[in-house]
């Protein structure tokens, strides 16, 4: 029998089931019109927009990547973009809500955010922002067209995951648009606008003999490892690299334990190929002024730039300028007005060796009034030309006499070729073409700490002082990188693992890689120059394919 208490408890247990419910369904039934699944008012369209209005029956739902020429986007917006802004900064003027923010575009491929952008404040006219619902923003263009729309394609495509999004088959791509406004935080809107369409990634089709893993050959003055490695892995880089993913990449070259363990040439280059890996150079400079001083013909690295020039002959001279020394050359921190990352800049290199005296070009340069001698990094390239010369003067016989004695002799190194400044001096700053084989011996070298073949070629106290972390700087956007002695410091992070490295850095994605605390050396020479893909695509080979593949055992 049923008390009258279990009675009443069952009452109110019964209630409370239902009101649930009546909540539940509530909630169902009024939904957030703002959700990304639910808007669809952006839509797409291959009409070349450079010749024709885009009417909404000409609107597409699919796309070929590899064979349409054009794709823009259009949606509506329910009011002017700087009404959403407002929203966001109420106590703003129109001026300062224009400086910033403006529209947010996220990439969404097959339901995963690749890449989200906030678009620069200065792009798009003012009406567009101001006064227009209706937007037009073009994508992909086949014709050489300035609008932000293309570029912002490029950056999430080459740059920021696009490409390794859509691999061979159909995908479907969305973008979504909010806005956003950056001042102390970052403040963004419910979803302006979104809308998809089905993205079709044709196969690339391929010479198949190009994917196999290289057979090292003979007679390539390297004892061979035995160690294994993921195979598959380089197969499928090799497979990226035919295709064209990665381009312009010429050799991959992988040492460890001081033996060779891969050796690849791609795009017509061999083993006896020399390469022109540009800035590569500069770390030269560093290891055979490194063997001068230990031979005492310079006597440090703190030894001023006015012990070997009168300073006061050049334009420009300052007291400032008496404090510059061979360390700060070195680590790029000499406060000369020179930097090759700014094009206004009057000391970058295109302007130097625009000059008769590349010398007599960087010395005549003032001094930055702010930046720290020995602290503040600018890269300058003009400096390490400086670095040549002191060498050159300093050693006998010259610096490529000296050079080919002191290192590439007893590295065994023979077939190389040298760039000359227009003094006939081996130029410093860039340019000294190797075989990638020899530019691993290089490598190696520093991995060593200066020891080859059982013979100290260079001070183990030199190769800590040149690897070492001199100064801070930031190295592709990366802002906790450092240099040394003209090599860089940076991490790759694999499975969540931080492997150091130090490394010489070129244009074109070339790049000597010496590990900290495994036992490996990668050279990889490449030809992109001036492609701003460069060092993107070296670092994503990197930690996607070569050392996933070497580190069974690390």
């Amino acid at each position: 029998m049923k008390t009258k208490s279990n009675i009443e408890f069952f009452r109110i247990l019964i209630i409370l089931t239902c009101l649930l419910m009546s909540c539940k369904n509530n909630s169902q039934s009024k939904p957030d019109n703002t959700t990304s699944k639910e808007l669809n008012n952006l839509f797409f369209s291959k009409v070349d927009f450079t010749k024709a209005k885009i009417p909404s029956q000409e609107y597409s739902k699919s796309f070929d990547l590899q064979n349409d020429n054009f794709l823009t986007i259009v949606f509506t917006l329910d009011k002017p973009l700087i009404e959403t802004l407002q929203e966001l900064g109420p106590s703003l003027s129109e001026k300062e809500l224009l400086s910033k923010g403006n529209f947010q575009f996220s990439y969404v491929v097959d339901e995963k955010v690749v890449y989200t952008e906030n678009l620069n404040t200065r792009a798009g006219v003012k009406t567009q922002k101001t006064e227009e619902l209706r937007q037009i923003v073009p994508l992909i263009s086949s014709e050489q067209i300035d609008f932000w729309g293309l570029f912002m394609w490029k950056r999430f495509m080459q740059f920021n995951g696009g490409q390794d999004a859509f691999i061979e088959g159909i995908h479907t791509l969305s973008i979504e648009i909010k806005a956003y406004l950056k001042g102390d935080t970052l403040r963004v809107s419910p979803l302006l606008a979104k809308g998809s369409i089905a993205v079709k990634v044709p196969k690339i089709n391929i010479d198949e003999s190009l994917v196999p893993v290289q057979k090292i050959q003979p007679n390539s003055d390297w004892k061979i490892s035995k160690a294994n490695f993921n195979s598959k892995k380089i197969e499928a880089l090799n497979r990226k690299i035919a295709e064209g993913r990665f381009e312009y990449i010429n050799g991959i070259v992988v040492i460890k334990d001081g033996r060779l363990l891969i050796e690849e040439y791609f795009n017509d280059s061999t083993r006896d190929s020399l390469h022109d890996v540009r800035s590569v150079g500069k770390s030269f400079a560093s290891t055979i002024m490194g063997i001068a001083i230990e031979e005492k013909f310079i006597k440090d690295e703190n030894t001023l730039l006015k012990d070997f020039y009168d300073l006061r002959l050049f334009k420009n001279y300052s007291s400032k300028k008496d404090s510059v020394t061979l360390k700060s050359l070195l680590t790029m921190s000499s406060g000369f007005l020179g930097d090759d990352d700014d094009n206004e800049s009057l000391g970058t290199e295109y302007k130097m060796q625009s000059s008769d005296n590349w010398v007599k070009f960087t010395l005549d340069l003032p001094m930055h009034t702010e930046k720290v001698i020995g602290k503040d990094y600018n890269y300058f390239t003009a400096g390490v030309c400086l670095l040549g010369d002191i060498i050159h003067k300093s050693v006998p016989d010259g610096l490529v006499s000296y050079a080919d004695k002191k290192l590439f002799a007893p590295l065994g190194i023979t077939n190389y070729k040298w760039f000359y400044t227009p003094q006939n001096i081996g130029y410093t700053g860039g340019g000294i073409r190797l075989r990638a084989i020899d530019f691993a011996k290089y490598g190696q070298l520093y991995k060593d700490k200066g020891i080859w073949n059982g013979k100290q070629i260079l001070t183990k106290e030199w190769v800590e002082k040149s690897l070492a972390k001199q100064v801070s700087q930031s190295y592709a956007g990366i802002l906790d990188g450092y240099y040394g002695y003209l090599f860089w410091n940076n991490k790759y992070t694999i499975n969540g693992k931080d492997y150091e490295v130090s490394f010489c850095a070129g244009m074109g994605g070339n790049k000597i890689i010496i590990f900290k605390d495994i036992p490996f050396v990668v050279v990889i020479t490449a030809s992109a120059y001036s492609k701003p893909f460069a060092y993107i695509d070296i670092d994503k080979m990197m930690t996607d394919y070569i050392l996933p593949a070497i580190l069974l055992d690390n």
